[in-house]
């Protein structure tokens, strides 16, 4: 019986390891592939395949994108959204998930009810753009930081670990003479660290990586984020190439092009996907335990 119980346990085990190898090697190896076609050459890259290291080195993805004169300012400006979004996001949020906890809040379960009674529909684009005009948001720097402020889900995941703070912690700082403003800033946000830096991350990525909002809010190509911008490159790109194909004689000039809307895109993922890369092992140990906010009970 033992030895089939050993058997038993090293099938498992290594039927685990399988399932967990082919995992990892199914989201890095597409990462590699990415890397390595945003540091080959575009005419390269067309002939297609998959590869893992450069087959003709080049930068010139590379200096195509920092060659625009709008890129700095565009850096600049989804630095600052990413930046002044996220933190007036998530104290916001959190504010107002402290609120939904307070059991003598008037209407709590009320507004808790019409908060999710909001995730179960959208408007959709146009009445959005005509409620940003109203308001004088759209093409200003703030429409991209007032829409995004609060987020319905992410207070019922702030509320939910709010929730798991022992009560007795927030009555004693009430014996102790603390208002709900203290007991928020002294208490509940110190103890809040895994879920305020999901949160955080949650926010920054999605500020970060977010061109919808200025391809179709902004026309101001100064207030315009970088994702924009690169989106807007490769677009431009794509209709090149498209122009070029319908011409006589455009195959030996395309053969020529040393940057494809391939190559590029490539180019432009890497350089979107640094700055992600750089926050996540500051914020890792907390994220990882913010994401399994109510999974165990303690």
């Amino acid at each position: 019986m033992k030895i089939k119980r050993d058997w038993s346990s090293i099938i498992i085990r290594s039927i685990s390891w399988v399932i967990i190898i082919t995992l990892a090697l199914s989201i890095l190896l597409p990462m590699i592939n990415i890397i390595a076609l945003a540091f080959n050459s575009g005419a390269d890259a067309q002939k297609g395949g998959i590869t893992f290291w450069p087959r003709q080195f080049s930068l010139d993805n590379f200096k195509e994108i920092f060659k625009q004169g709008t890129i700095l300012n565009a850096l600049f400006i989804s630095l600052a959204k990413t930046i002044i979004g996220t933190v007036l996001s998530v104290i916001l949020t959190a504010m107002a998930a402290y609120a939904l906890t307070i059991k003598s809040l008037p209407f709590r379960r009320t507004i808790s009810f019409f908060l999710v009674f909001t995730m179960l529909f959208s408007a959709g684009v146009v009445p959005l753009y005509i409620l940003l005009n109203q308001l004088s948001l759209t093409d200003t720097f703030w429409v991209y930081i007032i829409p995004s402020l609060y987020s319905v889900y992410n207070i019922l995941i702030m509320r939910t670990f709010f929730n798991q703070i022992p009560i007795s912690v927030i009555e004693a700082a009430r014996i102790d003479g603390c208002n709900d403003w203290q007991i928020f800033w002294k208490i509940i946000l110190p103890m809040s660290k895994p879920v305020i830096a999901t949160i955080t991350l949650f926010n920054a990525v999605s500020q970060w990586n977010d061109w919808f909002t200025g391809a179709f809010f902004v026309r101001n190509p100064q207030l315009k984020p970088l994702a924009t911008v690169l989106q807007d490159m490769l677009t431009s790109q794509d209709s090149i190439a498209n122009a070029l194909k319908q011409k006589s004689g455009a195959y030996q000039m395309i053969e020529r092009i040393t940057i494809t809307g391939d190559s590029l895109q490539m180019a432009m993922i890497v350089l979107l996907i640094i700055p992600v890369l750089l926050l996540f092992p500051f914020v890792q140990k907390h994220f990882v335990k913010g994401v399994n906010i109510g999974s165990t009970k303690e």
